[in-house]
């Protein structure tokens, strides 16, 4: 990107900040009927549509579209498309290997294999992950939630963690507001979580 596009952004983002704008898109009407619900979600001004934004910021920083983009602790595998056909299969057009002190490129070939062995892995983890836990034994459920209600859930079960692993002795008092949990409306002193918090009401 030259010095003049950078300095052109910077400034749009200081014109346009808390301001609304307007976007108008021409689209093939099979592919807006694909992308309205994307774009919709990706234009959200909440925490949804800041996770849906982050979830393809690379995007924009990539030269090809990704495929698949492998996340580890340090180390991240992308395989990018577009998918090209390769007698009677198809093969990415390369691939990228990032960890530390290492940058690699992959060719088509090696960005296949490597994409399938990481791709077998993955089946491996879920597969003992349903063993440990006993899911065939469990009921199948159904692939939909109810977000209100699974939120809340969520919402409760980290409320509890973080008691668990966080809570401070008694002894340990905390000095003063700043010290307490964010988000609680009573601020125990112990710095536990008080009792709509933890089942996961939602509170100020």
């Amino acid at each position: 990107m030259s010095i003049f596009r950078r300095a052109m952004d910077r400034l749009a983002n200081r014109l346009w900040a808390g301001r609304k704008v307007t976007l108008r898109f021409t689209a093939d009407y099979r592919i807006a009927g694909f992308t309205l619900p994307l774009i919709e979600r990706l234009l959200l001004d909440n925490d949804d549509g800041e996770t849906y934004r982050s979830s393809i910021a690379d995007w924009t920083l990539n030269e090809r579209p990704s495929l698949h983009i492998y996340r580890g602790e340090l180390s991240s595998l992308r395989i990018d498309g577009p998918l090209q056909k390769a007698g009677v299969s198809y093969l990415p057009l390369g691939g990228l290997i990032e960890s530390p002190g290492v940058t690699a490129h992959l060719d088509p070939v090696e960005a296949h294999r490597l994409d399938a062995r990481v791709q077998e892995a993955i089946e491996k983890t879920i597969l003992h992950w349903i063993i440990e836990h006993r899911l065939y034994d469990q009921p199948r459920q159904r692939r939909e939630i109810d977000r209100r209600k699974a939120d809340r859930e969520a919402r409760a079960v980290i409320a509890r963690w973080v008691a668990e692993h966080f809570a401070k002795p008694v002894s340990d008092s905390l000095s003063d507001d700043s010290d307490r949990p964010a988000g609680c409306c009573c601020g125990k002193p112990d710095g536990s979580l008080c009792d709509a918090c933890q089942k996961g009401s939602d509170h100020d």
